[in-house]
């Protein structure tokens, strides 16, 4: 059995749910400081850019920290980072959240080709846990799995030293003339002619139609599959050969 949500009555008497937002206040109206358009044209000031790693309980130095995270990038992108952790951590969520979803509708052209990946996941999160639209949650999941997927099976990877490996010509072979079990009654998927993804892609493009923000997904989708983003997505492309199965 999976281990269960604290019920609110838990969360109430946590001490450390109040810790993680003490500031919280202060920190969402330096948040609303500036209108969007003053965000989107003013970068963020320092040295170099460091990514974040874990979670600070005290807000204000999370925040501090996660800010040098989009050192060099424009303000806009760290504002929204800053509403998703005020909403994580529970402070005036409701209010919170309506501004963070009138920020997607208003700039989603911008955020979704600004953001990175880690970022377009925490925006579809933050909808699948607060948005009432059931059709919105259910097409951003799609974009949750995907990533988290990908972050699996490269995490994988990376502890067996896998990255320098290269296709066994022989495994190739196999693969091209003959049905190759994995588990439970699902086959390997034929690199260089399989059609799967294409279709896939076909049926996410419906899904995602259900909700303008539902586009998130497909941005996610073609963000993975990028040159430069080693995943397995983006490999498989590079070893397709047929135009009629392409998925992108």
């Amino acid at each position: 059995m999976t281990r269960r949500r604290k019920t609110r009555i838990e969360k109430w008497f946590s001490f450390n749910r109040y810790r993680r937002r003490f500031g919280a206040r202060t920190a969402a109206s330096e948040l609303l400081g500036a209108d969007l358009q003053t965000l989107k044209q003013t970068l963020v000031s320092g040295e170099d850019a460091e990514y974040a790693y874990g979670s600070l309980p005290d807000l204000q130095a999370h925040l501090q920290r996660l800010r040098r995270e989009f050192v060099g990038r424009p303000e806009l992108l760290y504002h929204h980072a800053g509403l998703v952790v005020l909403i994580r951590r529970e402070f005036d969520v409701a209010r919170n959240f309506a501004r963070f979803k009138a920020l997607w509708l208003a700039e989603q052209e911008f955020l979704s080709e600004q953001l990175d990946l880690r970022w377009l996941v925490a925006a579809c999160d933050t909808f699948i846990d607060h948005d009432p639209d059931p059709s919105l949650r259910a097409a951003l999941m799609n974009g949750v799995l995907l990533v988290n997927t990908v972050k699996l099976q490269e995490t994988e990877r990376f502890l067996q030293a896998q990255s320098a490996a290269v296709d066994d010509p022989v495994a190739l072979a196999a693969l091209q003339s003959r049905r190759i079990g994995l588990c439970d009654g699902l086959s390997a998927f034929v690199a260089g002619t399989d059609d799967t993804l294409r279709n896939m892609r076909w049926r996410l493009e419906r899904v995602c139609a259900v909700h303008p923000l539902a586009g998130i997904v497909l941005v996610i989708f073609e963000r993975l599959q990028l040159p430069g983003n080693d995943n397995v997505y983006a490999r498989f492309r590079q070893r397709h050969v047929r135009d009629r199965t392409r998925w992108w």
